[in-house]
């Protein structure tokens, strides 16, 4: 298959748009079945799909499509570590990450998860020393602060499971404050140092290839900070940082002790690598025994892919009815809201995950595609954004396919019983703005009873039928977000798969940070006249521009 643009389902589903289209979403949720037709449930996890636009004809179709692009086979390849990576000749195996201590997965004759405990069991040894308030600086203190050097997967995946899941920090612990710098210009890394003791921080210098550039640059900065205060640079090094890499020989050359290195493997995408020892910080926060029932979740959702019927499948219902609306009723963004503050960071984590995977316009074989990949997706905590961009989803010009997000149940684990009962009294308020929002984007003014036969005036008109689906958990926990993670992962895999793109790849973000180099280059320069011929007109305007306000500086 070369696109999917060529099947009947494809053609299909296109006349189906034209059929169904223009229906409304009020006049679709009429029908008593729907709910119970167009939602499906795993494990604590519930998916309603019956605020899309579709109709139980329309999710046979899909399912054809999937069948016709041969998803089946493609999860197998997938989970069977299948080299499915095609540009880079290799497998993406981060559901290896996850598997049981006991499970085999042979790929080219070696057991890979071997090598997975393996990696585990010596960062359950650096966990438990740190945790246990033994390990100690040059000074002889012990380490109280961690900053995570890591940009991309090795940030955004560990910062957002962090945050998520605080409260589950152990009790018995030695207190260890968790923070992240990523920013290359410097900014977050100046803001924690002007709070942190030297003598007790410790660095994870967290980068798959250690030579990223704004890992790199910010944890020489962190170095040159810790000797300016402390002195002793090799001593400082090996007691003070940590790293997490696929590249061993680069590690030991930048002067990392062996003991204190933690490996992963080229197979692990960035944006799928929090399972592995890039997970430190969210093991540092939440221990070893929560990190491991964050794999077990993520663990189960991968058996559930695997083996559920296309058609009870939750990823793939997830990533189908994004299908619909992408390629079908030119729904062309898609926004994430959480109704729980814990997931502050879930949209920006998914917009990694999606539009790095699938931000792509040709094919497995190289040709440009003729059909929508991914949309532009972004999103906020929903009862935060319901005092903002809830303005353009309700009566902006956009069609926007809408993820709300919540867990049911919150605050069971509060002692007092009147404190107890005002946190849940404020949760059932979010889950009823949750619903309520959902609700008004199907229905429009219909959700509220007409008083009388007037019509609202123009600009208070709220005109409904935009699509949206509520994914519920029973609770948050490390597990129910091992499997909320999992879902996502796979539903870019899905979607990737009817598009016969490669979503374990990422070029689009290599030249910019090559010709970054060279122009890094011409900033150190006052030659205006090589500035003008190496550059376009713009660029050189702007280059000259900042070398002539330095100089006045």
């Amino acid at each position: 298959m070369s696109r999917p643009s060529t099947l009947a389902s494809w053609y299909a589903l296109q006349q189906e748009a034209k059929q169904t289209g223009n229906r409304h979403l009020r006049d679709m949720s009429n029908d008593k079945r729907r709910y119970t037709q167009l939602s499906r449930s795993f494990d604590g996890l519930l998916l309603d799909f019956s605020k899309q636009r579709i109709e139980p004809l329309t999710l046979q179709l899909l399912l054809q499509l999937a069948e016709e692009c041969q998803l089946t086979s493609k999860i197998n390849d997938l989970l069977g570590g299948k080299p499915i990576n095609n540009s880079e000749l290799r497998p993406a195996l981060h559901t290896a990450l996850r598997l049981p201590a006991k499970a085999k997965l042979f790929v080219e004759d070696e057991d890979v998860n071997l090598a997975v405990q393996a990696s585990l069991e010596k960062m359950q040894r650096l966990v438990t020393k740190l945790q246990a308030g033994q390990w100690r600086g040059i000074t002889g203190l012990p380490i109280t602060d961690v900053v995570n050097l890591g940009v991309g997967g090795s940030d955004l995946g560990p910062l957002m499971v962090c945050h998520a899941l605080a409260e589950f920090r152990p009790k018995n612990m030695a207190t260890l404050n968790i923070h992240f710098a990523s920013t290359i210009d410097g900014s977050q890394l100046a803001e924690r140092l002007k709070q942190l003791n030297p003598a007790t921080t410790l660095f994870i210098f967290s980068s798959k290839s250690f030579s990223t550039i704004d890992t790199l640059t910010n944890a020489n900065t962190a170095r040159h900070w810790l000797t300016d205060k402390l002195g002793k640079e090799a001593l400082i090094i090996k007691q003070h940082f940590i790293g997490v890499s696929a590249a061993t020989e680069k590690m030991t050359q930048w002067g990392i002790a062996e003991e204190h290195q933690l490996t992963f493997w080229d197979w692990v995408g960035g944006r799928y690598s929090l399972w592995s020892t890039i997970g430190l910080p969210i093991a540092l926060q939440i221990g070893m025994d929560n990190f491991r029932e964050l794999l077990a979740g993520a663990h189960a959702l991968d058996k559930h892919f695997a083996n559920s019927p296309l058609v009870n499948n939750l990823p793939v219902l997830l990533a189908l009815t994004g299908i619909w609306n992408i390629n079908f009723l030119n729904v062309q963004a898609q926004a994430i809201l959480p109704y729980d503050g814990r997931l502050k960071y879930f949209p920006d984590y998914l917009t990694q995950l999606e539009m790095e995977s699938n931000g792509k316009s040709t094919t497995r074989e190289g040709e440009p595609v003729d059909y929508a990949t991914c949309p532009v997706l972004w999103g906020e905590l929903g009862p935060n954004a319901q005092h903002a961009f809830y303005q353009l989803l309700h009566q902006g010009t956009e069609a926007v396919n809408c993820d709300f997000i919540a867990p049911v149940h919150r605050y069971d684990e509060i002692k007092d019983n009147e404190t107890r009962r005002q946190f849940q009294d404020q949760h059932r308020l979010s889950l009823a703005n949750c619903f309520a929002q959902s609700r008004l984007l199907m229905l429009g003014d219909a959700a509220v009873p007409k008083l009388d036969a007037s019509e609202p005036m123009p600009h208070m008109h709220y005109r409904g039928n935009q699509p949206s689906t509520t994914l519920l958990m029973n609770e948050l926990t490390p597990y129910s977000l091992g499997q909320l993670i999992a879902l996502y992962e796979h539903k870019v895999f899905v979607q990737a798969a009817i598009w016969n793109i490669n979503p374990f790849d990422q070029w689009g973000v290599e030249l910019g940070k090559t010709i970054a180099i060279a122009t890094k280059q011409a900033l150190l320069t006052n030659d205006t006249q090589a500035i003008a011929l190496a550059f376009d007109p713009s660029t050189s305007g702007l280059l000259n521009h900042c070398l002539t306000v330095q100089k006045k500086l």
